[in-house]
């Protein structure tokens, strides 16, 4: 069946016109005469049967209708430029589209995504900010990497590594000591992640603990904001060694206990069943395996040297 699409030529105009109201620098920008761009909306019009302008004397101006209609169009055919840039780029490279968890994706991935790169050059990783499971039937996704129990239908899940956040916080806070027991951590403000809301809850009952206002404080979304606030002597926050390397390195978050909170949930990189077979994909799983592998051997030390 036919598709009920307008002219794209007409939408271009009609899209210019909006912008500006006024079909005389819609045509500028066009490089059209005037005639062209009136004669273009006028079948526009017709097509919908719809008035999208009012005209007089002073100018043209946009009607409700053509008020709304603009501003869908105008994000359509952002979205036709953005994909037509997008597969002019590509050419002679594969490219896959990962969907990450904003800070691991910044903090972890991205350090290490250049040795991919170096090892696979005619695959290029794009990277989108994702926190929840979605249908990637509905997306332009490959795969995704996220944290969770795995529980994603249509998908084939690898486990790449465990959170194990712990107590960390500016030097300023220890007040000269060298770490806090969980007594003297529950005196003092205790940063909450949004999307953790019980973290604090389950550190101190790890420890047989039970600290009345161990869900109050300031609630925000992302680890790195609870870094930037941790850095900033707004309290104790409870954040993954891995995600803060560098602040930790330059002493300007400290661990405050090596207690690490145990969790059943873990990173995982997420695979459509129906993607399984991509080559570019297989080459991605197995180089991101080895990194998770080659990190978890490392955190299996440092934790022992935390807790020694």
């Amino acid at each position: 069946m036919r598709r009920k699409i307008p002219s794209t030529t007409g939408l271009v105009c009609f899209e210019a016109a909006a912008r500006h109201e006024s079909f005389t620098k819609a045509a500028l920008e066009l490089s059209l005469t005037q005639g062209a761009v009136c004669r273009q909306i006028a079948s526009l019009e017709e097509f919908l049967n719809v008035e999208l302008f009012r005209r007089s004397r002073r100018g043209v101006k946009l009607t409700e209708a053509g008020l709304s209609y603009s501003r869908r169009v105008a994000a359509q055919l952002d979205a036709v430029e953005r994909d037509t840039l997008s597969v002019m780029g590509q050419q002679g490279t594969n490219t896959l589209e990962l969907a990450v968890v904003p800070t691991f994706g910044t903090q972890w991935l991205l350090p290490r995504l250049k040795h991919f790169q170096t090892e696979h050059p005619e695959v290029t990783v794009n990277l989108t900010n994702r926190t929840r499971p979605f249908l990637f039937a509905d997306t332009t996704f490959d795969a995704a990497i996220y944290f969770g129990d795995a529980d994603w239908s249509g998908t084939q899940a690898f486990r790449l590594m465990e959170e194990r956040p712990v107590p960390v916080c500016s030097p300023a806070l220890l007040a000269g000591h060298d770490r806090l027991d969980a007594t003297a951590l529950a005196m003092l403000p205790l940063l909450q992640q949004s999307t953790r809301p019980y973290a604090w809850r389950q550190w101190f009952g790890s420890l047989g603990l039970n600290v009345p206002r161990d869900m109050t404080g300031p609630r925000l979304e992302l680890f790195s904001m609870l870094a930037q606030a941790a850095m900033h002597d707004m309290g104790v926050a409870l954040i993954p060694p891995f995600l803060i390397s560098d602040p930790l390195a330059q002493g300007r978050l400290v661990i405050a206990n090596g207690h690490a909170l145990p969790s059943d949930k873990a990173y995982y990189l997420m695979l459509p069943e129906r993607k399984l077979e991509s080559a570019s994909l297989s080459a991605f799983r197995h180089w991101l395996l080895a990194q998770a592998a080659d990190y978890n051997a490392q955190d299996q030390a440092a934790q022992t040297v935390l807790t020694s």
